[in-house]
């Protein structure tokens, strides 16, 4: 792919909303805030110990004011603040006013794997609890899967392309490759690129019923559901360059594979194979041999079956490179995983480093980070970012 410039990021999760409190809690070795007292995101108290990482104290109106909010679902407010952010972060707006580009000149490319589960969820109970006459017409919209970031372009006034990205969690990587693409036809030229996913019920209530969040004596670390948004800002790396941007970071490299399960009825399966073939092609795209690769930042998140595949995969294309696990600090985002990956391995390419390596050393000077995702389904990808030149 074309080296694309990142320019600016927009972030909330568990570790705080915005840049500096995302890499302020990387930085301090703060590890994995605590499990939350109170769930506020649905009604907990019938799961013994339910495990999840919620952002803390989100208050969207203290971004978005407190007008046109109230039909909008969790997952579109934590979508648009970060894309509100990320655009303010790039320079691309100033006081919520276009500094530069015109608005039909910046898109989005957004992941999210399960979509509105919450909007789903709310007009299901009402239709099968009450009556369908009694379901919210305002609400409905929220029930398509692209309707997320449709609201985004609304929001922020994005006039160029608009494209949803559903791949498990791997969508917020293969959202690079889908901003590459409308950059190289140009299509805009500049693209919010980055993904979301919200805590709820039915949400938690899936991989519960799985049994992957269950404890168990042989894990070192418990996997927990994790939520929030991330947006990267690309540009063309010229562009960028001749606007004066501040440039945290280049994209050099992506790929991405599969490999389907033995058995058709399998619900859950993770590839060592397909994240090996993503590794090795991505590193391969992005001009690089192996020994160039500095630092992993993988998506080990406790899931045991996945994390054991997608280490031995690095092992297999990489040898002994230093990995981290943001995840196991963030929680399992799902859709928004490899964008907050990406924006881990940015904290790495500028002197911030992640608090959780659970393999090797990093060295003093991180040049070129390669990003990984096993998805649940024998899919996985890759890119490779590097330090802006």
């Amino acid at each position: 792919m074309t080296p694309r410039a990142i320019t600016g990021l927009g972030i909330t999760c568990a570790l705080g909303t915005g840049v500096d409190d995302f890499f302020r809690a990387l930085r301090e070795n703060t590890g994995a805030p605590p499990e939350a007292q109170t769930i506020t995101s649905f009604d907990a108290s019938k799961y013994e110990n339910a495990r999840v990482l919620e952002v803390p104290g989100f208050d969207p109106t203290k971004y978005l004011g407190d007008k046109g909010l109230r039909t909008l679902d969790r997952l579109t407010k934590l979508l648009v603040v970060a894309a509100r952010l990320s655009l303010q972060d790039a320079g691309v707006k100033k006081d919520g006013q276009w500094a530069h580009f015109a608005p039909e000149l910046v898109g989005v490319c957004c992941s999210n794997a399960y979509g509105s589960l919450e909007a789903i969820t709310e007009l299901d109970r009402v239709a099968k609890l009450e009556d369908a006459r009694y379901i919210n017409p305002a609400k409905f919209p929220n029930t398509v899967s692209n309707s997320a970031s449709g609201y985004v372009s609304i929001w922020e006034d994005l006039r160029a392309l608009n494209v949803t990205v559903s791949d498990g969690n791997c969508g917020g990587l293969d959202a690079v490759a889908c901003a590459d693409i409308h950059l190289s036809s140009e299509r805009a030229e500049a693209i919010i690129t980055g993904g979301g996913e919200a805590m709820s019920e039915a949400l938690f209530l899936a991989f519960e019923k799985l049994g992957v969040l269950a404890p168990t004596p042989a894990r070192t670390s418990e996997p927990r559901l994790g939520e929030g948004a991330a947006f990267l800002v690309l540009e063309r790396a010229t562009a960028a360059k001749a606007r004066g941007a501040r440039i945290l970071g280049e994209v050099t490299g992506y790929a991405t594979s599969f490999v389907a399960p033995e058995n058709e009825t399998s619900l859950i399966f993770a590839s060592r194979e397909a994240a090996s073939r993503a590794a090795a092609q991505a590193i391969a795209d992005a001009g690089l041999e192996k020994k160039d690769i500095d630092l992993v930042v993988s998506g080990v998140s406790g899931l045991a079956q996945f994390d054991v595949e997608e280490l031995g995969a690095i092992e297999q294309v990489l040898g002994p490179v230093p990995v981290a696990a943001p995840k196991r600090t963030f929680g399992e985002t799902l859709g928004a995983g490899g964008t907050m990956g990406m924006a881990a391995a940015l904290g790495w390419l500028n002197g911030v480093p992640v608090s959780d390596l659970v393999r090797g050393s990093a060295p003093a000077r991180v040049e070129n980070v390669l990003v990984t995702a096993v998805g649940y389904y024998g899919n996985a990808s890759a890119v490779v970012l590097r330090r802006a030149s």
